[in-house]
């Protein structure tokens, strides 16, 4: 037999394996019935030209099936075993009759299929195999072939004959994980034309005669680490045309090469379906439907889901087998898989690759590309450099404030060694010096106060926020640092390289100019280094120089990595310890100023003027912590060990102690070390009476609270999942005691400022954003009961969407909320995460009946929703839920999205919903992606009516990730 190859490949080639033509024969004479007449030989063929299962191969298993037609029904009348020689007699009359069959084929076939297609049937259904096994015990025992059953088939029987089910793990295993292969394989940077161009250089060194192996197939493809993969890919492909191949052509590989290249949710779910069903022949059961369950479960890592396995494939089995059948068909899970919207908008996802799949199914498909726009638009340009203005107007007119202070004062002082004696001694070497030094003064004071956290604090809460940045205060603190560094090698590079050789080597003339400073006699090199100035100066320049460079991000996040015993001088121990030798710096600041070249006036001696203040804010300050501390000893109410790691701490609210949602505080635990303070966001509403954090045991010191806490407090079973609602009591010993300091301030807690909310947290990042959430459920609460109580007395009405909570339990007085919805999308990379604050979910879904709070988790470890290793688990969810109202990942009401989400769709849809409102976006996680959601706020603010205003936790959460991670740090 000849085969033709897919279009635009060209040729033929004669495949190995002989094909026969399948009989399609027609009674002419009956015009209300008709008898279809069937054989099956060698290749696999069936009817009308159809794939027959494997094992019908065998010649010995050859049958006759008679089926009569007619416009109700369609009945098997007979089926006789065929020997291999009338089947070869069969094949020979259709090679004689083949031009008329075909010819009239087109009728009759149509007919044929409308009788396949029929969905109603007035006959029981009876099985191929039942029939086979009937014919074989009727001609076991001599009565001859068994009449034509009394009853139609099903509509599953009449649409496809199916034989025996035989499938395998290891087929499934190798399409799961072959899926991935195929999409690392073919998304990439470069273009298909580029990427089928390495495919072209890699057949010709791997091609024999024009023709390419079966087993060199991987190879050419990409797939050097996955043969078996590739092999089953390639098998697969060629099922798909009713081949056997050993060996194929280019033209071939290409046909095979644009199927495994299409990223279309269809292709790759087929792709998926013909690696596994290596025998063709369509059926699942059961037991295969959990087996996927629990291969799709770990190949996204999601262990749970495996333990319930059988439970959720009963699940999928009631839903496509409501005849009870005890199997599905593949064209029922296709179907079903297709029609994406019944399980989809289950969870609406706003992911980046639903987005794509999802535009396949809205009119229009995906949106078409925006027009190339000019590289320069000046009414762009201007229209983005208002809104610039207008987005960083706080940070601009600080910083312009701060430079012009610094350019200023080195004018100043320029000037006015300018034109003293000494300059024609030591030209403008000196007043550069000078003009660098009283730069230094004003940024050695101005440096002090972004860390007075609780000075900080307390103007967060004044109309002062309106103008002042109080977010930035530690990258105003590190410009700061930079600009001390600047100063420094101007100040103490002019001195030392300049001035001071300019000094030594001037004539007796010159010296006399300036000998009332100095002396009669002219100093050397060594006496005036070796001088107060001087030495105090060196050991400021090398005690500033250890402290700035343990500062670095290198150094900081321990990336310079040092030998055994140097490896301790880095980390974040090492840059906390070291910046308390600039203690020590302010001291010789102070000493060095007073003895300070070319002045010899008290009051001229200004550095203790700039200095004295805010180095008697911070130490005030530190007193201050270290006093209230001791004040605020905490009992500890509940410790429960979650998923992932971490430890929820619910301890009692100190006396007077008052926080907003947002806040963090520092915890001590004398029994670890009496020094170390370690910061962590407050997981507890201020309407609460307790106080509660939740602790990742990652480090040293997070890690022995754990052991502490746990191991030598707590019995084994009181350690369980922490929920919100109610406070649990624990069999305790003697439990240690906890200190705690702050609160202290935070973006987070201007969140009433804002009509809608949009809070972003990665993994342990959802910490800052759990008491707001909690805050709005009371408030909630509070506003029901108002209500409640308005209508029973009928003396106040209360409206439903007013907000109002009282700061404390104890006070009386009312603040009024602006925010009338709030959006928390979490994103985290272990499904165990979920049970962190499975309480606070439940309560929102519970208690939330008019959709103020809107919750959106995200998995990343899953995969992509339109890959095929996803599809059978968002069908779970998607039922699970549908029954009973729990999601399979959270374990929660709120539904679980997968992979990342689309940020760009995020901010569209709340653009849309929320036209002219003003949205706070508030993000706690990795610089990353704090980047894209500042651009997109940036860009919406500038397309639509809203108003979008970013703010970020990113030095909280840098300060909890170092601090807890990294061991022990000192308060």
């Amino acid at each position: 037999m000849v085969r033709t190859p897919p279009s635009g490949c060209g040729g033929v080639r004669k495949s190995r394996h002989r094909r026969i033509a399948d009989i399609l024969a027609e009674d002419e004479d009956s015009s209300d019935e008709s008898v279809f007449h069937g054989y099956g030989y060698g290749g696999r063929r069936g009817v009308g030209g159809g794939m027959l299962p494997v094992f019908l191969n065998d010649q010995s298993d050859l049958v006759e099936v008679m089926l009569e037609l007619d416009e109700e029904s369609m009945v098997v009348r007979s089926v006789t075993p065929t020997s291999a020689a009338a089947a070869a007699a069969a094949a020979a009359a259709a090679g004689r009759e083949s031009s008329a069959s075909l010819s009239r084929s087109s009728s009759t076939a149509s007919r044929i299929r409308r009788k396949f297609s029929w969905l109603l049937s007035p006959t029981p259904r009876r099985s191929l195999a039942e029939m086979l096994a009937a014919e074989e015990s009727a001609s076991a025992s001599g009565s001859g072939p068994l009449p034509a059953p009394a009853t139609a088939m099903s509509s599953r029987d009449a649409r496809r004959i199916r034989a025996r089910l035989e499938r395998t793990r290891s087929g499934a295993q190798r399409a799961l994980k072959g899926l991935r292969f195929i999409s690392r394989t073919t998304t990439a940077t470069a273009n298909s034309a580029e990427l089928w161009g390495r495919v072209e250089d890699r057949f010709a060194m791997l091609a024999k005669d024009g023709l390419l192996s079966r087993e060199d197939f991987g190879e050419c493809i990409g797939m050097v680490d996955s043969k078996e993969f590739a092999l089953g890919i390639f098998d697969a492909l060629a099922r798909r045309q009713r081949q056997n191949l050993e060996r194929i052509t280019k033209e071939e590989l290409y046909d095979f090469w644009l199927q495994i290249s299409d990223q279309s949710f269809d292709a790759r779910l087929q792709i998926f379906f013909d690696m596994v069903d290596t025998n063709v022949d369509g059926r699942i059961t059961r037991q295969e439907v959990q087996e996927l369950i629990i291969l799709s479960a770990s190949a996204n890592k999601l262990a749970k889901l495996k333990e319930q396995a059988e439970e959720y494939a009963a699940l999928i089995m009631e839903e496509l087998d409501p005849e009870n059948l005890g199997y599905i068909e593949l064209w029922q899970l296709e179907q079903l898989l297709l029609q994406r919207d019944t399980y989809m908008n289950y969870s609406r996802p706003l992911s980046t690759a639903s987005a794509a799949a999802w535009s396949q199914t809205i009119p229009g498909g995906a949106p078409k590309p925006p027009a190339r726009r000019p590289w320069f638009c000046p009414r762009r340009a201007a229209t983005s450099l208002r809104l610039a203005a207008r987005e960083n107007w706080q940070r601009g007119w600080v910083v312009a404030l701060w430079v012009a202070a610094m350019a200023g004062l080195f004018a100043w002082k320029f000037t006015q060694y300018r034109q003293r004696t000494a300059f024609r001694v030591m030209g403008y070497c000196l007043p550069t010096a000078k003009g660098a030094a009283e730069t230094l003064k004003l940024n050695m004071s101005l440096v002090l106060l972004p860390v007075c956290r609780n000075t900080l604090t307390w103007l967060r809460s004044t109309r002062a926020r309106l103008f002042v940045p109080f977010d930035d205060n530690i990258a105003f603190h590190k410009m700061i640092a930079t600009a001390i560094v600047v100063g420094i090698l101007l100040h103490a590079g002019n001195h030392l390289a300049c001035d001071f050789p300019r000094l030594i080597n001037s004539s007796p003339a010159h010296y006399e100019m300036v000998a009332r400073y100095f002396g009669p006699e002219k100093p050397t090199y060594r006496s005036l280094v070796a001088g107060v100035e001087g030495v105090t100066g060196i050991a400021m320049v090398a005690l500033m120089a250890v402290s700035f460079t343990l500062a670095t991000h290198r150094f900081r996040k321990n990336g310079v990595r040092l030998p055994f015993p140097l490896n301790r001088l880095t980390g974040f121990n090492a840059f906390w310890y070291s910046h308390h030798l600039l203690a020590v710096v302010y001291l010789l600041l102070l000493i060095h100023g007073y003895f300070v070249f070319l002045v010899h006036k008290w009051y001229q001696r200004t550095t203790w003027m700039y200095i004295s203040v805010p180095l008697l804010l911070y130490l005030g300050e530190r007193n201050l912590r270290a006093f209230r501390s001791k004040g605020y000893s905490v009992k500890i109410l509940k410790v429960s060990l979650l998923p992932g790691g971490v430890l929820t701490v619910t301890m009692s609210k100190p006396h007077g102690f008052r926080y907003r949602s947002g806040q963090y505080i520092f915890l001590q635990c004398p029994t670890i070390s009496p020094f170390e303070w370690h910061p962590f966001s407050i997981t507890s509403a201020p309407g609460d009476e307790y106080l509660s954090v939740h602790i990742r045991t990652s480090g040293d010191w997070t890690q022995e609270l754990k052991r502490i806490f746990i191991e030598n407090y707590f019995s084994p079973h009181s350690t369980g999942k922490a929920t919100f609602n109610e406070l649990g009591s624990s069999e305790q010993k003697s439990l240690p005691r906890l200190f705690v300091d702050g609160p202290y301030g935070a973006p987070a807690q201007d969140f009433r400022n804002y009509d809608v909310l949009l809070l972003v947290g990665l993994g342990i990042g959802a910490t800052p954003f759990i008491s707001i959430l909690r805050d709005l459920l009371n408030n909630i609460k509070l506003a029901d009961e108002l209500m409640d109580l308005a209508m029973e007395t009928s003396r106040s009405e209360v409206s439903s969407n007013s907000f109002s909570i009282s700061t404390t339990s104890s006070s009386s007085k009312k603040r009024s909320y602006r925010t009338s919805s709030a959006h928390f999308y979490w994103v985290t990379r272990e499904a165990g995460s979920f049970e962190w604050f499975k309480g606070v979910m439940n309560d929102v879904a519970d208690m939330d009946k008019k959709g103020i709070i809107e919750m959106h988790n995200y998995l990343t470890s899953v995969y992509e929703e339109r890959d095929a290793r996803t599809t059978l688990l968002k069908m779970v969810q998607a039922l699970n839920h549908a029954k009973h109202g729990v999601d399979i990942v959270s374990g929660t009401r709120v539904r679980t999205h997968f992979a990342r989400p689309n940020w760009k769709e995020v901010f569209t849809k709340l653009a849309s919903k929320h036209p002219g409102a003003t949205v706070g976006v508030f993000y706690c996680g990795t610089p990353t992606l704090a980047k894209e959601l500042r651009k997109l706020s940036h860009e919406m603010s500038h397309r639509t009516s809203t108003r979008f205003h970013f703010h970020k936790e990113e030095s909280l959460y840098f300060l909890m990730a170092d601090m807890n991670e990294r061991g022990m740090v000192a308060h």
